[in-house]
């Protein structure tokens, strides 16, 4: 498991080695055992009130391409100085608009293989999921129900996370073994 420590040491790291012109809010730094992920909020495009939802839409999507394109050479040097330095793979996103109408995009974003054994009752749910199309196969269809439980446990998953962080922390106090 990766401590909050960990994690605030990676969190600095970006914050001191990336531009400050990328920096409009302090960038979003997630950290798993495989891969280091950084969101940075880009100032949105400037639009008159006549806009529609579509135009919007799509204006936010080319900023977040030309960013990505103007961006590219310096965001894979410090993908590889942070890979050397945490022994994990760097992906990167962009939001760009504040709130609920904001655009987001990851790139180059890990897909990490799990292992997994599941009993028949589990196996049906994942063929009934590819049966009915929802799914191309038992791997779509399992990340499927994973980033649905993501969706609507959020709150719980951020409260076993917590709790965990306080189990770790105890150990790390505890005499050596």
């Amino acid at each position: 498991m990766i401590t909050d420590e960990a994690r605030e040491r990676v969190a600095g790291w970006f914050t001191g080695r990336l531009p400050a012109d990328w920096q409009q809010s302090p960038a979003h730094v997630v950290t798993d055992r495989e891969e280091i992920t950084v969101r940075l909020s880009i100032p949105d495009v400037e639009q008159d009130e006549s806009a529609t939802d579509a135009i919007r839409a799509e204006a936010r999507a080319g900023r977040a391409k030309a960013f990505r394109e103007e961006t590219r050479d310096k965001r894979i040097e410090i993908a590889r100085e942070a890979e050397h330095r945490y022994q994990a793979k760097v992906s990167w996103g962009v939001t760009v608009g504040r709130g609920e109408d904001s655009y987001a995009e990851l790139w180059t974003h890990v897909a990490a293989p799990v292992m997994t054994r599941l009993r028949q009752p589990q196996r049906l749910v994942l063929d009934t999921l590819v049966d009915a199309g929802v799914a191309r196969s038992r791997a779509d269809a399992l990340a499927w129900c994973v980033r649905l439980v993501g969706q609507h446990e959020d709150e719980w998953l951020g409260e076993l996370r917590e709790a965990m962080q306080s189990v770790a922390d105890v150990r790390s106090k505890g005499p050596a073994a």
